[in-house]
């Protein structure tokens, strides 16, 4: 499972063994897989500072979580033709992402644990916020980009009706510059292909015989060329309209099928061109907001510790990786009974007997009487 459950207990001798009896039970159930998780002693300051600590640290954990989940989607926008592949690219300092939270360690450099908590929260906020202005900026400039080409392509794509003709059509199929003829564009119907044949010359006066000409069709039907007198080509569409044979409004403009055709090619370029860029940088910075998202994690369990045991400081952290979802709740009640001491009567209104295991009072309550926290990687599949 991509589930991490960041516990921490006191870390004097009563709790230590309850430690190591936790590590026995989980492992003879096959429960889950636990290691320590090592936390730098900080700067505790004051208990009213890391209160006040806590509720930020909650609001960062919660927006780096979000602010992660957003690149990796990203990344999956981005890599439109590998998709599949995407989240082998989703990689924290080189490794995957599981590997990174089961040997985490400080990142002394980036986050020196001799700082005021407060410099290292406001450190991690700042680097945060700067990761996500970037991407709003350059996610935006290349979903511009990537609208307009869709766009471009949807016209490319339609039916007859609807879709563009510059890469349909050419010159040589209209009769241009000429003072009384001129050279229409009609979409028949495909049951009605040898009617058209039989009948375009006689649907008005002045049609130019032998002048029609498929140049393009589709499932639905094909275009025609025809080409007749200026002057009768109301009365042609009137014709043309009773049998069923659409008139297309088109006017070859050699200029405007140029230039849409160079808008084509210079999107293609702009997108080739800040494709490889823009995936570097989300892979770059995925990984930086990972590693700060998972430092926070870090943090908020030494602040919670320190608030929940008191000073000075002495706690022990456990990551607990869950082999399988259906034991989450029988792993839940082992942590329950296990640390029930360390809130004896919030703990004695809540556990019961239910399930039992040698030595152990098990409960079927959702109850944390210990320092918790949840890093559910899967959300970023």
């Amino acid at each position: 499972m991509s589930e991490f459950w960041l516990i921490s207990a006191p870390g004097d001798k009563e709790n230590l063994q309850a430690l190591e009896r936790m590590n026995n039970v989980t492992s003879k159930s096959n429960l889950s897989h636990n290691t320590k998780f090592a936390i730098p002693d900080f700067k505790v300051g004051t208990l009213d500072s890391l209160v006040g600590l806590s509720d930020e640290l909650g609001k960062l954990d919660t927006f780096a979580e979000s602010l992660i989940k957003r690149m990796a989607q990203s990344v999956v926008e981005v890599m439109e033709d590998s998709k599949g592949k995407a989240h082998e690219t989703l990689l924290a300092n080189g490794v995957d992402l599981t590997s990174f939270v089961t040997h985490f360690e400080w990142d002394m450099a980036k986050y020196p644990a001799k700082q005021p908590l407060v410099s290292v929260v406001d450190t991690l906020a700042k680097q945060l916020a700067q990761i996500e202005t970037d991407l709003k900026s350059r996610t935006a400039a290349y979903s511009v980009l990537k609208a307009n080409l869709e766009n471009l392509e949807k016209r490319s794509t339609g039916n007859l009706f609807t879709r563009t003709l510059s890469d349909i059509v050419s010159k040589e199929d209209f009769v241009l510059d000429s003072e009384y003829l001129i050279t229409l564009l009609v979409i028949v119907p495909k049951s009605s292909f040898a009617q058209w044949q039989k009948t375009y010359e006689s649907l008005s006066d002045m049609v130019v015989p032998r002048s029609t000409k498929l140049i393009a069709e589709d499932n639905e039907g094909g275009l025609f060329t025809v080409t007749l007198f200026q002057k009768v080509i109301e009365d042609f569409k009137v014709k043309a309209k009773e049998n069923k044979f659409i008139v297309r409004e088109f006017y070859y403009d050699e200029k405007e099928i140029k230039r849409e055709r160079e808008e084509m090619t210079r999107l293609l370029s702009d997108k080739k061109q800040q494709y490889g860029p823009l995936l570097r940088w989300l892979k770059v910075n995925f990984s930086e907001a990972f590693i700060a998202w998972i430092h926070i994690k870090a943090l908020r369990v030494f602040v919670e510790s320190v608030l929940r045991y008191g000073l000075p400081v002495n706690f022990q952290a456990v990551l607990l990786q869950p082999h399988k979802k259906s034991a989450t709740k029988r792993l839940r009640e082992v942590l329950n009974s296990v640390f029930r001491h360390l809130d004896e009567v919030a703990a004695a209104s809540i556990l019961d007997a239910s399930v039992e295991i040698p030595g152990l009072q098990l409960s079927n309550q959702d109850y944390f009487p210990y320092v918790y926290f949840h890093i559910d990687l899967s959300l970023l599949d």
